[in-house]
């Protein structure tokens, strides 16, 4: 009994410390981004005084935090559309249609996931200057998507796994066309799926840099991680607050998509059913 009680001890201290690492930065980065100028010769610990709103309003203007902020949306959620649907078609394709290459051409979507972004750098960079598509952000999203699809149909394909092929046989049987049984059969019963990727893809386009600085050099065309490094740049070490406050700017949307998506995920284990 005793040793029991010990064991749930460490098992509860070490998640509190573990959380206590993780959620301490983010905590004390967004009290800081509300601290006043003269505040910041104190104790880095210390909490704020008050809010002091004009940070934000500097990192979102004199900073251009407001245009970054709008271009990462230009580019996040176009991108984010196209992978989920050409993903969960492309694994509706593999995993439930009977063709002779559906192997080989999984492998091949495998194959892409192991591709280091780094190596498709220069080359991609020559075809985007040779076709007009460097400083544009719709060459972001081409590249977000190509990069997006081999683990977007990866993950769809094991939630099709899943799914009971009778279902499918009973849909053809009563004259369903394949586009019917993707859209209402197939789609329906794995949004939990779609949640999931949809989350890992939104983080992964969001935090992006490496390619946003290799494509984009227009200032007025950047996405928020690549502004982000601008605008430390710019106010070096002498102007904290607004820095602290364009960063919050730029992890907030992930903190709150990531705590209503995760519900939805939980929820979406038991939802997608058909009724009888």
């Amino acid at each position: 009994m005793l040793q029991k009680a010990f064991s749930n001890f460490i098992g509860k201290a070490f998640i509190f410390t573990f959380l206590l690492i993780t959620v301490y930065p983010i905590v004390w980065l967004i009290l800081s981004s509300f601290k006043d100028p003269g505040e910041f010769s104190n104790p880095m610990y210390s909490l704020p005084d008050g809010v002091y709103i004009q940070n934000y309003i500097d990192a979102w203007t004199i900073g251009n935090m407001g245009t970054y902020f709008k271009n990462s949306i230009l580019v996040t959620f176009p991108s984010l559309f196209f992978i989920l649907i050409f993903g969960a078609a492309a694994a509706f394709a593999i995993e439930k249609m009977k063709w002779k290459l559906n192997n080989a051409v999984m492998l091949l979507f495998l194959a892409g996931i192991m591709i280091p972004m780094q190596i498709v750098l220069l080359p991609l960079f020559s075809i985007y200057h040779s076709t007009g598509l460097l400083n544009n952000l719709l060459g972001l999203i081409i590249v977000y998507i190509a990069f997006g699809l081999p683990l977007t149909i990866f993950l769809f394909s094991g939630y099709y796994k899943t799914l009971p092929n009778e279902l499918i046989e009973a849909a053809i049987i009563d004259g369903a066309s394949i586009y019917q049984i993707f859209f209402k059969i197939s789609i329906p019963m794995i949004l939990n799926a779609f949640v999931s990727v949809a989350l890992v893809q939104f983080f992964f386009v969001w935090n992006d840099l490496i390619f946003a600085m290799t494509f984009i050099s227009d200032s007025e065309l950047r996405t928020i991680q690549t502004g982000l490094i601008n605008f430390t740049g710019q106010y070096g070490q002498r102007q904290w607050g607004p820095t602290f406050a364009s960063i919050s700017l730029a992890i907030i949307p992930t903190l709150v998509l990531y705590l209503v998506l995760n519900k939805l995920v939980m929820k979406g284990m038991t939802s997608g059913a058909v009724k009888g």
